[in-house]
This record gives structure tokens, C-alpha cells and sequence, in this order.
């Protein structure tokens, strides 16, 4: 992909690529040619099926996406130049569609700054998934399989090859990192259109790499994790490979998180470091508290964890937190205050969450847990979520059924940017997903159970 910022010159354009997001937080698209590009459309926008997207009913799904040119950036395609820019959406009536995912994290930072507690939050995520060679699936009434092949030793094309071993790829080098090349492409057309990377690395399995990015007000970082996860696809692509963000492909291996790293501001200073522990402020512990809390509910993981492939990752001893605690330096805590950081500039990473997330719904979900727990004054020491001993009895809901009972049991905390019919609507949805993969017999029941 040969992509770079957009010069504001429209004249140069041959194509408006209008990028809209579905309920997963996909990105779908209308393209407009030279001859129809005008100052109506980039104002006034186009009208669109939302009932298609996933988010409304086929009797009221007229709506109407229009450019938020702040977010646009150009591509050089062989048929010309595109200009693709990510889209706000209203109803026809002119009003804010509240489900949407770029105004529901919106409202949630109306929030946050409504109610004094801070100005902006910002985050920093870490991006992990798996490449491959090869990938083939189905499945039928009759057959169920799936073959994955990865030049570093998974699959039988590869298995005649030196490899490291599976579970030991953590920062290797070339030429044991078969995908160095690849990440630095992925790297230069993140940037080109101004997300900003911090480093990328291998990771700790064959095949699994980590792409972080730096420091990000939480809506703007929402949409650049949209638009990383869709250059990334394209640039394998473009090399005949595939990734997934799936958070377990490969049985027994460590699977795919989506971390994130957090603090709030005030009048640009961050209002995280203080005397509490682990140098946390009385405002960090208690957010802290929030996300933990509406964790071991399942409602958060309900937004943060949302496939039942989320579930096969959240396992003990692959790094995949599964109980509410928060501890310094610890990756096996739910919520980690890095130990490598200098004093004043203490922040949280929240471990839970993975790629199959919204990451509109995602951000603004953590970010009303946090709310939350500032307003209760919720205590995390107090609740036992820093003694390790207690782990075993705060884990959380693993399966997406109970996961999603309670964030139907639990929401109060997301109303100021959740909808009430949106929270239903997904929890209805991923009910369904959950009821699908669960009744549908495994070739591992077969192994275990064909000849019993």
C-alpha cells in the first residue's frame, strides 16, 4: 500500500473512499468516483443501509455517514488516488445515531469531561496477532476442520524446516523472525498515515507478532486501531500471506491480546501518580477498581472480550489474565502497573481485552468501568484485588453465556454512552454467536468421545 496524509487539495482526488464502521468495529466502505466528488457530499455525506451493519432494524435503517475529513488519508491505487477518510453517522432526521461506534466513544468523553473528572484519557494499545502461510476452513452438517501453515514451523509443509520452538519466539531476531520485513511494511504505512508506532517485535509464539503504538486521546485511538487493523490485512495481502487477530488460532500456543495501557489528564498533566500503592493516585486505585470490579461481573469482558475464541485465550499459564487482581510488573494480573516506568509517570495497562473487541466499544466500556469506580470511591486493596492469595476466588465468568448475563445483569455504569436497546441488541447478538459454536460438535469430541 503506497499511502500518505491528504494535502487538502480535493482536486487531486480521483476517488472518496467513505469508511464506515459495522457493530464488530469492521471497516465497510462507499467509493465515489471523480466526476460525483462535490462539497455537498464532503459536507451533507451520503445515505446508507444501517440494517446491513448490524446495528438497526430493516424499518428504520436509513442513515447518513458523513466524512470527518480530520481522519483522512490518501492511497496511490493503480486507477488513481483515493482519498479514504472515516465517517460520522446521523439519522436522517439529522440526529446523532447513538449507536454508532465513533459517537458512542464519543459520548463517554463528553462524560468523562461533564462531570469534572478529567479533561481527556489516554491510552496506548498493543496489538498482537498471528501470520500465516496457508489457512483453509469449513464447516457443514457433515465436516468440521481447519489447517493452518506458518513458515516458522507450523503445518506439515513446514515441519521438515529448523524452527525455534513454538513457545520461545518471544523478541526473536532474524533469521528465526520470518516476518521482520513484514512488520517494517506494516510500520511505514501505519505511520505514512499518522498512527504513531512505538516499536513492533515477535512475540512469544510461532507465528505471533506485537505491533505497539504510543500514547493516544481514547476516540482518536479507537479509530487508528480500526484503520491498523485493516493496513495491516492489506500490506499481508499484498506479500500473499494472512493474519488473524483471532485471540486463540493455535491450540496450546499463547494466544492474541489487545492491552491497554491507560491514564487521565488534566489540564495536560496526568492525574495517575500519587502516594498509594504501587505510587498510584487515589483517583488511579479507584479507577482501577472500576475496571476490575465490572470485570468479574463479566459485564466489561462483555465489550472487551466478545467472541467465544476470547475464552480459549483467557486459560491459566499463557500470560491470559483470568482473575480480577492488579499488581506491579505482574502479566498474569488483569491490571498491570508496569515496573519499568520512572516516578510521576505511573499508569495502568488493563491485560484482559483482545482484537475481537469494538475498539470504540472497547475504550469507551473501560472507560465508564473507571467512571465509575472514581464515583463510588471503590476501593481495589479493600476489595482484596491486590492480595494474590485471593485470586482463585475472584475469577472471572469464562464463557461468553455467562459473560453476557452479566452485562445484562450489570450495565448502570455504561448508560451515559450506551444506549439501553445497544446493550441489548449486542448481548442478543453474542448470545446467538455463543449458542452457535457451543452446539456445534469439535473434532477434539470426536477424539475423546466417537468410541466411547
Amino acid at each position: 500500500m503506497k499511502l500518505g496524509a491528504y494535502n487538502g487539495n480535493i482536486e487531486d482526488i480521483d476517488y472518496l473512499d467513505l469508511m464506515m464502521l459495522d457493530i464488530y468495529g469492521a471497516i465497510r466502505s462507499v467509493t465515489i468516483p471523480k466526476s460525483h466528488i462535490s462539497p455537498a457530499v464532503l459536507k451533507e455525506g451520503i445515505g446508507f443501509d444501517a440494517s446491513n451493519y448490524g446495528f438497526a432494524d430493516v424499518s428504520k435503517s436509513d442513515m447518513v455517514a458523513i466524512p470527518d475529513m480530520s481522519t483522512a488519508f490518501t492511497e496511490e491505487r493503480p486507477d488513481g488516488l483515493i482519498l479514504h477518510t472515516l465517517c460520522d453517522v446521523r439519522t436522517m432526521d439529522g440526529d446523532i445515531f447513538e449507536y454508532y461506534p465513533r459517537n458512542v466513544i464519543k459520548n463517554a468523553l463528553a462524560y468523562l469531561r461533564r462531570e469534572k473528572i478529567a479533561d481527556d484519557a489516554q491510552v496506548l494499545m498493543e496489538l498482537e496477532f498471528h501470520v500465516l502461510e496457508d489457512v483453509a476452513y469449513a464447516t457443514d452438517y457433515a465436516h468440521s476442520y481447519f489447517r493452518l501453515q506458518s513458515a516458522e514451523g507450523i503445518g506439515p509443509d513446514f515441519y521438515d524446516l529448523p524452527r525455534f520452538n513454538i513457545h520461545r519466539g518471544y523478541h526473536r531476531h532474524y533469521p528465526d523472525d520470518r516476518y521482520f520485513d513484514l512488520r517494517n511494511q506494516m510500520v511505514r504505512a501505519l505511520t505514512a498515515v499518522g498512527i504513531p508506532v512505538k516499536y513492533h517485535h515477535h512475540e512469544v509464539g510461532a507465528a505471533q507478532l506485537e505491533i505497539e503504538f504510543d500514547f493516544l486521546s481514547i476516540a482518536e485511538a479507537a479509530d487508528k486501531v480500526a484503520i491498523a487493523k485493516w493496513i495491516i490485512r492489506n500490506i499481508a495481502a499484498e506479500n500473499q500471506v494472512f493474519v488473524t487477530f483471532m485471540p486463540k488460532p493455535i491450540n496450546k500456543t499463547p494466544g492474541n491480546g489487545m492491552h491497554v495501557h491507560q491514564y487521565l489528564s488534566r489540564n495536560g498533566e496526568p492525574t495517575f501518580s500519587g502516594d498509594g500503592m504501587f505510587g498510584l493516585s487515589t483517583e488511579a486505585l479507584c479507577y482501577t477498581a472500576g475496571l476490575l470490579e465490572h470485570s468479574l461481573s463479566g459485564s466489561l469482558l462483555g465489550f472487551t472480550n466478545p467472541s467465544t475464541n476470547s475464552f480459549k485465550r483467557l486459560v491459566p499459564g499463557y500470560e491470559a489474565p483470568v482473575c480480577a487482581t492488579f499488581a506491579k510488573a505482574s502479566r498474569e494480573a488483569a491490571v498491570r502497573i508496569p515496573g519499568y516506568l520512572s516516578r510521576g509517570s505511573e499508569r495502568i495497562e488493563y491485560r484482559t481485552g483482545d482484537a475481537t473487541a469494538n475498539p470504540h466499544y472497547m475504550l469507551a466500556a473501560m472507560l465508564l468501568a473507571g467512571i465509575d469506580g472514581i464515583q463510588r470511591k471503590l476501593d481495589p486493596v479493600a476489595a482484596g484485588y491486590a492480595d494474590a492469595s485471593l485470586a482463585e476466588d475472584r475469577r472471572f465468568p469464562l464463557d461468553l453465556h455467562s459473560v453476557m448475563q452479566g452485562l445484562l445483569r450489570d450495565n448502570d455504569y455504561l448508560r451515559p454512552a450506551f444506549p439501553q436497546e445497544l446493550i441489548e441488541m449486542w448481548s442478543s447478538m453474542k448470545l446467538s454467536e455463543a449458542t452457535h459454536v457451543y452446539h456445534a460438535p469439535t473434532p477434539e469430541e470426536y477424539e475423546l468421545y466417537f468410541n466411547v
